[in-house]
């Protein structure tokens, strides 16, 4: 049987973006004195996420309606690394769908929420979007690539409102119900984030701390993942960037709606025993450490660490393993630094 990691869930006209990434990020980004990169096909999106974009925490999903969000929540950006069969299947994700037609990229630029398209398009860029955010941190290149190859993506497979990553196929799937879960980035990224622990560490998750941490990180990530783009891009950042998932919770949480949060005060004591609420304890750290040593510097560590992990690690031994690939990627201010966030949590051994 299939070992399932989960989010852990029961319950106008548009603004454009800029085309080129920047430098030392994955894309279409043109070395200095090159001749720039025509674009590829454009897509319409959330930018991140809906609430994220508006800072709007009444918005609700009135059964896939359109008229449901504003314009103002979309962008166009470019369909990156496609392989030019015309659908939604490329270097980093290929996108297949059993509810309603396959999009098409040729009109990948006209969906909107009430189409069933709108949720593949959004997996198929925000896929690419965080394998091009972990080659923009050397991954792959300088560093070994981190789940860099096709991942293949099922939207709307999951009859209830919860999305998983398989490690039977290697492959993510998003459910519906409420805010169809692809309509999310933070939630499409978490799931993400499953893949990026198994292709670096085969089985991982095979302990309650383990499987903590691979929530920790799914969270951890999803949010990176779209501060980057929100910044590359200049979107709008109207909520809170500690918060996971503002879109996706409206159903099922109170204003301001999170799924979860990487800057909470839970500590080691304070385990439960299910993964979602412990990975708040992994979290934070994770979130300290990005705030200690800036985005870059922490990611690096952050996911270069993670290659040293085992399949049932527990918080002690990782935090041991993350301490030290901080030291020998960037010397003993940094490893300090992780180990005080480590320290702040309570987890033991550091």
């Amino acid at each position: 049987m299939a070992r399932r990691t989960s989010r852990g869930l029961i319950a106008a006209a548009t603004a454009t973006v800029a085309l080129i990434a920047p430098a030392g990020l994955a894309g279409p980004a043109a070395a200095a004195g090159a001749a720039p990169q025509p674009a590829g096909p454009q897509a319409r999106i959330f930018m991140v996420n809906p609430v994220q974009s508006t800072g709007d925490q009444s918005l609700t999903d009135a059964k896939d309606s359109a008229t449901a969000v504003p314009a103002s929540a979309y962008a166009l950006a470019e369909l990156r690394n496609l392989d030019g069969s015309g659908g939604l299947s490329g270097r980093w994700a290929s996108v297949r769908s059993d509810t309603g037609a396959s999009a098409k990229t040729a009109d990948a630029g006209a969906y909107d929420r009430h189409d069933d398209q709108f949720e593949q398009v959004m997996a198929y860029f925000w896929v690419n979007e965080a394998q091009e955010y972990l080659q923009g941190l050397g991954f792959g290149t300088e560093l070994p690539g981190a789940n860099d190859r096709v991942q293949p993506v099922r939207i709307n497979q999951w009859g209830a409102d919860n999305s998983f990553f398989t490690d039977k196929k290697d492959e993510i799937r998003f459910g519906k119900g409420g805010v169809d879960d692809a309509e999310d980035a933070e939630v499409i990224v978490h799931e993400y984030g499953h893949a990026v622990h198994e292709a670096q560490v085969p089985g991982f998750g095979t302990s309650a701390e383990a499987g903590a941490i691979g929530e920790a990180f799914g969270d951890y990530l999803a949010v990176a993942v779209g501060s980057n783009a929100a910044a590359r891009h200049g979107w709008p950042l109207r909520a809170d960037a500690a918060c996971v998932g503002d879109w996706d919770s409206v159903t099922y949480s109170g204003a301001p709606h999170c799924l979860r949060r990487l800057d909470g005060t839970k500590v080691y004591a304070d385990r439960v025993g299910e993964v979602h609420a412990d990975g708040e304890i992994w979290s934070r750290a994770l979130w300290d450490i990005r705030t200690a040593l800036g985005p870059r510097t922490a990611d690096r560590i952050i996911v270069n660490a993670q290659f040293g992990f085992a399949p049932d690690t527990s918080f002690s031994a990782a935090a041991a393993q993350t301490v030290a690939t901080a030291r020998s990627m960037y010397g003993q201010s940094a490893s300090d630094a992780v180990r005080d966030a480590f320290r702040a949590r309570g987890i033991p051994g550091v």
